[in-house]
């Protein structure tokens, strides 16, 4: 009797699928569950790494939804004030306590007590997306005006989405004593002030985020039937710790705990929860350093280049013609993959305001 290893494909063992291979051709995400269209609306949302998804697909072709956009009179500094790096304008989202929160405040069910902080300039700040907009707000009423915009363009996102791409990026975060609402920033990073007794800090754990992804992606699922979720883990290394040991281990702690839990959500969520690799794509060791820059941390052009090339063969529709520059028709399947994602220029320029922790 043949035993389970015989016959099982190259792709499963690691002498041929890691060790014999180029760099180029390892490719963990064979077998994604998920076949994206070009009529597919597909949102994102999470740590800074997720803004280079949008871009990508923005660039060839795909529908990145976006329902927060600039004014036409002021677009040409609309990067600079978040918008489009994401879906909406709620800069990075850093955990699923923040992404469940802003769900819940898109729909009404929870208003965070903290309202409005001030900075070093006199001026105001979003508690919840302190750097979107570059020396603040001039009044609360201004800064709530454009909340209450804000979460109304969620709201709208939350409705029309097809897939929502949310990279989990941190387990540490720091949370309010009064009602538990989740800051991107700690307190006094980019604004407000750090009180220690109403800014407490958590380093979530893994039942804790499969239970805030499973909420948050129920609450979706109710407005909207047809929503699915494609989770990523984020390779960008944090850029501090807040507990009192080497960061690099609390890097590997924190990695290995979101690995772990988007496993979880996909096992336990088949046909609504898909995991893309695009972690191991960047810091696998097959890569010998290459997708990384010399920050240790961030991605590179690279890198970026092979996790959506790797998008392209596992997560896309091959058989849907490319409206940019059809493929030639002996090898339509190579060609389309080598140009889906062929324009990269400037996507490894994401904006990642944990890097301020590292300052």
């Amino acid at each position: 009797m043949k035993h389970p290893y015989e016959q099982a494909p190259p792709y499963t063992k690691w002498r041929h699928a890691v060790a014999a291979p180029a760099t180029e051709a390892v490719d963990p995400g064979i077998g994604f569950p998920f076949r994206l269209s070009r009529r597919d609306r597909v949102a994102t949302a999470g740590s800074c790494f997720a803004q280079h998804v949008g871009r990508a697909l923005r660039g060839r072709g795909f529908s990145h939804y976006v329902t927060e956009t600039a004014h036409p009179f002021v677009a040409n500094v609309a990067g600079p004030f978040a918008y489009e790096q994401f879906s909406a304008r709620y800069g990075n989202v850093y955990t699923s306590r923040q992404m469940l929160q802003l769900v819940q405040r898109a729909l009404g069910l929870f208003e965070p007590a903290d309202r409005a902080w001030t900075g070093p300039d006199g001026h105001w700040y979003d508690p919840f997306r302190p750097t979107v907009q570059p020396g603040g707000f001039l009044s609360v009423e201004e800064l709530e005006t454009d909340r209450r915009r804000h979460l109304a363009c969620v709201r709208t996102l939350l409705d029309g989405l097809d897939y929502l791409v949310f990279t989990l990026g941190l387990t540490e975060a720091w949370m309010s004593a009064t009602d538990g609402a989740a800051y991107p920033l700690c307190p006094g990073v980019a604004a407000g002030a750090f009180d220690p007794a109403q800014h407490l800090f958590v380093n979530l754990e893994v039942d804790e985020i499969v239970a805030d992804v499973e909420a948050f992606l129920a609450l979706i699922t109710a407005i909207n039937p047809s929503a699915r979720l494609i989770l990523t883990v984020s390779p960008v290394a944090l850029a501090a710790t807040a507990e009192n040991r080497h960061v690099l281990a609390s890097n590997t702690y924190s990695k290995a705990v979101l690995r772990v839990a988007a496993e979880m959500l996909a096992r336990r969520n088949p046909g609504t929860i898909g995991y893309f690799p695009s972690y191991e794509i960047i810091t696998g060791i097959h890569s010998r350093g290459g997708y990384v820059l010399d920050d240790l941390r961030s991605v590179s052009e690279a890198g970026v280049a092979q996790v959506m090339a790797s998008f392209a063969r596992n997560a896309t529709r091959a058989d849907e013609p490319d409206p940019a520059d059809a493929p030639a028709p002996h090898d339509p399947v190579a060609l389309r993959q080598a140009a889906l994602f062929k324009d990269l220029s400037g996507l490894t320029a994401a904006e990642c305001d944990e890097a301020m922790l590292g300052a």
